[in-house]
C-alpha cells in the first residue's frame, strides 16, 4: 500500500519539499499507526529541513513534529489504544524519526495522547509542540503559581500565545509585549491584564504592572535576550526561562543576578522525557476541552502545498516579516 507524503531527499529551502507517493508505514512493537488529519508547522521543522539544526535523517525524510488523527492499527504490545481512537501528539520528525506531513504515520505509543471529545484535530495539532513547550516552561522550569507576576515577550506568537493562555489558566497575572495595536487587542481578548508594545519603556511598564515588586517569572521567547533589562526587572528569587536564541551571546549582569537569588534555565522541548511531556499533554487536553486555551490559526494549507506552508512560516519566523499570528496548519485528512 502507498500513501501521499511531503518529503525531502536532501536538506535545503522550501523548494526541496516534494509531495508524492511513499510506502505506508507499519506499526511496529509499541507503536500505533495513525491516519493523520492535521499537522502543524514549527520553527524547528524549518531548521531541520534546511540543515540549520543537523540531525540524522532517513532518506527520504518526511518533516513535521505535530499531528492529530485516528488510530488505524495498534502494534504488538499496545493494549490501551485501539483502532478508531482519536489521538494527537508531537515529537515526530526529530532524532531520526519520520515526521507527520503524511497521510499515515507510525508513532511510539508514548508520544500519542488520547484526543479529548469536542476538540478538533486541527486544534490539537496546532497546539501540540507549542502547548507542550509552554507548559514545560511555565510549570516545570518556572514553577509558576497562581497570583504571581509573569512577563511574556512576543505574546501572540505560536508559543507566546500558549504561554499567555496557560499562565492565565493557572491564575497568574500576565504582562506581554506585542508588535502592534491589532496584536494588543488580540492578547487582551485572551485575558492578558496589561499589554505593552515593544517600542514602550518595558522596565517602567513592568514596574507599574507589579507595583514595584518585580516579576516572579520571565519566559523569553525572542531570539536576542537582553539580560541587562531582564535581571533588574525581576523580583527576588524570580525565575527566567530561555526557549529561543540559539546563536545569541548577550552581556550578562552576574552580580545583580546572584544577589537577587535569581534562577535562569533553558531547554529544548524535544529533550524532555516522554513522561514529562505526557503530563503536559494531560493538562493541555483538559484545558482545550474546557475552552481555557485556544490556538489561533495563521494559515491553512493542504498537503499538496506543504512547500508553500514552509515558505509562509519561514518568511515570518526567519525573515521577521511578522505576519504570522498563531500556527500554520497542514490539513491532510
Amino acid at each position: 500500500m502507498a500513501m501521499q507524503a511531503a518529503h525531502i531527499t536532501a536538506t535545503g529551502g522550501p523548494d526541496s519539499i516534494k509531495v508524492g507517493t511513499l510506502p505506508d508505514p507499519v506499526a511496529g512493537p509499541g507503536e500505533v499507526l495513525v491516519r493523520v488529519t492535521a499537522s502543524a508547522l514549527n520553527p524547528i521543522d524549518l531548521y531541520i529541513r534546511a540543515g540549520t539544526v543537523p540531525m540524522a535523517l532517513p532518506n527520504p525524510f518526511i518533516p513535521g513534529c505535530d499531528f492529530a488523527g485516528t488510530v488505524e492499527a495498534a502494534g504488538p504490545g499496545v493494549t490501551d489504544i485501539k483502532p478508531g481512537d482519536r489521538v494527537w501528539g508531537s515529537n515526530q520528525g526529530l532524532l531520526g524519526r519520520q515526521g507527520t506531513l503524511a497521510e499515515k504515520i507510525a508513532v511510539k505509543r508514548e508520544w500519542a495522547y488520547p484526543s479529548p471529545p469536542g476538540v478538533t484535530d486541527e486544534a490539537l495539532a496546532a497546539t501540540a509542540l507549542v502547548g507542550i513547550t509552554a507548559h514545560l516552561a511555565l510549570f516545570r522550569n518556572a514553577g509558576l503559581k497562581a497570583g504571581e507576576f509573569i512577563y511574556i515577550p512576543g505574546g501572540t506568537g505560536g508559543v507566546g500565545s500558549m504561554l499567555v493562555a496557560m499562565a492565565i489558566a493557572a491564575g497568574a497575572k500576565v504582562l506581554c509585549s506585542v508588535g502592534n495595536d491589532e496584536k494588543a487587542r488580540l492578547a487582551q481578548s485572551w485575558g492578558a491584564e496589561t499589554v505593552v508594545h515593544r517600542r514602550d519603556d518595558i522596565p517602567a511598564r513592568i514596574s507599574a504592572f507589579t507595583g514595584g515588586k518585580g516579576l516572579d517569572a520571565w519566559i523569553e521567547t525572542q531570539r536576542e535576550p537582553d539580560f541587562m533589562t531582564m535581571v533588574p526587572a525581576m523580583a527576588p528569587r524570580g525565575r527566567m526561562v530561555l526557549i529561543a536564541g540559539r546563536a545569541a551571546q548577550p552581556v550578562f549582569p552576574v552580580g545583580p543576578f546572584y544577589v537577587k537569588g535569581l534562577t535562569l534555565t533553558g531547554f529544548a522541548m524535544f529533550n524532555a522525557t516522554a513522561q514529562e511531556q505526557a503530563a503536559c499533554a494531560s493538562d493541555i487536553s483538559r484545558w482545550l476541552a474546557e475552552g481555557k486555551i485556544r490556538t489561533p490559526i495563521a494559515g491553512r494549507f493542504p498537503l499538496s502545498q506543504a512547500a508553500e506552508a514552509h515558505r509562509f512560516l519561514e518568511a515570518s519566523t526567519l525573515g521577521m516579516a511578522g505576519q504570522v499570528v498563531g500556527k500554520v496548519v497542514v490539513n491532510i485528512g
